[in-house]
Formats: structure tokens, sequence, C-alpha cells
């Protein structure tokens, strides 16, 4: 068995929760060969494998609300910025008579349905509103919010270079799109903070512009609030999961019924969600990986800002719930506990 200043070494995943981001190389002892040599062959005739646990209970991961803030600042700057690149972006737009809509496989065989985007609205809203409840009942929200918050940011941000690189034709014939203001500042600023106080939505009646096609912001909040859903709530909720996913689905196959994206913005859309929630979420749960002279996950841009928002987090954010608020608030309890301090101190 190994001593506790060679905890860095080859554990199954989860079996450590504590590992230290420095891995010192181990050389056996001869004691040690000999006692895994004795484990070798008495494993022949057992059915189980012993493992050993570090002593002490491992302490909770950090709060830090600050860095919350910080990853939401972030986050509303992107989503800022993108309302400022749609109304760019819609100056651009070729007109429908001169570039028709691009061919799309989905649109040949599914005719367009008026109130299918509707559907995708408000299932938009409805998960985004649990996934809100379900992040103030955790009991780890700091650390959920700020992750929410980057890859959210994130997110918007790549959208950003590919709607501006990159502008597309309308979809169909059937969009409507706000006439083009030519240069005058003013009546741009106006629409940004017209799309802002509307939540970009269509349904609220903000969106009246054209050419943030590739890609969907909506199947990036669909996809990205049912992953965070499905991650940080209990695994036997399966129905809850079921629920959540057919949810994101339809709002993602209504976004096409209704024609209002090609087909790959949606698709483009859904890779690039899961794959940055699997990268993040694999460097941030599986933390042998600091431990890898191999681990090409950290060539990532953002690798100095992942490890700036979970330096402190050692081990995978455990599933647990608790009321967001208690009364009274530790604000008030410490002061009561000086004030009777310093009463009895004088009384003396």
């Amino acid at each position: 068995m190994a001593s506790a200043d060679h905890q860095c070494e080859r554990h199954p995943t989860g079996a450590h929760p504590h590992i230290h981001p420095q891995c010192p190389v181990h050389s056996p002892s001869a004691e040690e060969v000999k006692n895994s040599g004795l484990r070798k062959g008495l494993s022949r005739h057992r059915d189980y494998v012993k493992i050993s646990v570090p002593d002490g209970k491992g302490k909770p991961p950090p709060m830090e609300w600050w860095k919350t803030v910080i990853a939401f600042v972030y986050a509303a700057f992107n989503l800022v910025l993108t309302t400022v690149m749609i109304t760019v972006v819609h100056e651009r737009v070729p007109e429908k008579d001169s570039s028709p809509p691009l061919p799309d496989k989905f649109f040949d065989y599914v005719d367009r349905v008026k109130w299918a985007f509707t559907v995708t609205e408000v299932n938009g809203m409805l998960l985004v509103g649990i996934w809100s409840i379900q992040w103030l009942f955790h009991r780890y929200r700091a650390i959920l919010g700020r992750r929410f918050f980057f890859l959210m940011g994130t997110l918007y941000l790549y959208r950003c270079v590919t709607m501006y690189i990159t502008t597309l034709p309308v979809p169909g014939m059937h969009m409507t799109c706000a006439p083009k203001l030519y240069g005058d500042s003013q009546a741009k600023l106006q629409r940004v903070l017209q799309l802002m106080s509307g939540a970009g939505l269509s349904i609220t009646g903000s969106h009246i512009m054209c050419g943030d096609f590739l890609y969907s912001g909506h199947t990036v909040m669909l996809t990205l609030t049912y992953l965070f859903i499905k991650e940080y709530s209990p695994r036997s909720f399966w129905w809850y999961h079921l629920l959540c996913w057919l949810l994101a689905a339809v709002g993602a196959v209504c976004i096409l019924v209704a024609h209002e994206h090609y087909s790959v913005d949606v698709v483009v859309a859904y890779f690039i969600t899961s794959r940055l929630f699997y990268w993040y979420h694999t460097m941030a749960n599986v933390q042998a990986l600091k431990c890898s002279p191999n681990n090409y996950l950290t060539h990532t841009w953002w690798n100095p800002i992942f490890n700036f928002l979970e330096r402190n987090v050692q081990s995978q954010v455990p599933c647990s719930f608790c009321w967001p608020l208690t009364w009274p608030p530790a604000c008030l309890k410490n002061p009561c506990k000086k004030y009777s301090m310093v009463q009895s101190v004088r009384e003396e």
C-alpha cells in the first residue's frame, strides 16, 4: 500500500476525490514489490480488490462567489456583443430577390409550420426556468453558476465570429426583415436596446432583424440548459431527464419545421455546445488529467480561464441540494454572538 506522500499515483476515476496537481515519480521499494506480489497471489482466491482510501474527510469545494460574478460579467458582455453584431450583420444580408434561400434538404421534405417557432421559444423558456430553480436549490450554486455563465458566454462569443465572417441569405421567403439603416447609429442603438429588452425572442416582438443564422442561438440555449440539468441532478431521476430532453429535442426540431434556420445552423450549434460542455467537465471532473503529460485539452485558448475558475475545486461537485435561504442569515447571527459576548464581559 502506497503512503500518503504518493497520493497522485494511478487511481481509478472517482477513487480519490482530492488529487494533488503535482505527480511525483515513485520508485517502489523491495518491500512494496514483495507485498504487491503477495497481493497478486491472494487476488486469485478473492473476488474483491482492496482500494486504499486516504484518512480523513475531504473539505467541500469553496463557493467563491466573486468568481461567479466575474463569469456573469463575461457572459453579459458577450450577450451584448452578440446583439451589436446582429445589428451589424443585418445591414449586410442580401435582399431576397437577388439572393434567394439556399437549398436545404430538410426544407425539401418538410413544409413550413407557422406556429412551430413559438413552440421552440416556449420550450426554451421552460428549460431556462427549470434550470434556474434547480440551480437555486443546489448547495454549490456558485460553482455551477460560473460554469454555466462561462460556457454560455464563450458559445455566444463563437457565434459572433461565425455569423460575422459569413453572412447567409434568409432561409425562407416568408421572413420579414426590418429595413436597413445605412449608418444611422442612433437607430442602430435603439434596435440593440430593443433586442436586449425582449431577450432576443421573436415571441416578444423584439427580434426584427435577419442575418444571425450560423449558428442557432436557440439551439445553444436548449442544448446547454438540458446538459446542465442532467449533469447536476440525481442519476435516478430518469423521468426528469427524459422530460427535459423531450423539451430540448422538440424545440430544436421545431426550429427547422418553422424554417427559421438552415439545418446546418442547428447541427453546428448542437455540436459546438455539446463538445464545449463535455471538454470543460472532463477537465473539471477527471482530476487525474492534471497529472498526465499528454493532456491535449490544456491547449485550448480558454485553459488559463479554466484554471482560474476551477483552481480550488479539486473534486467532482457533489449532487447536493438545500434551501437557498436560511433564517436568520449568517450575517445576523454573528453580530448577535459578538454582542452577547460583550455584554457578558461588561457584567463581569
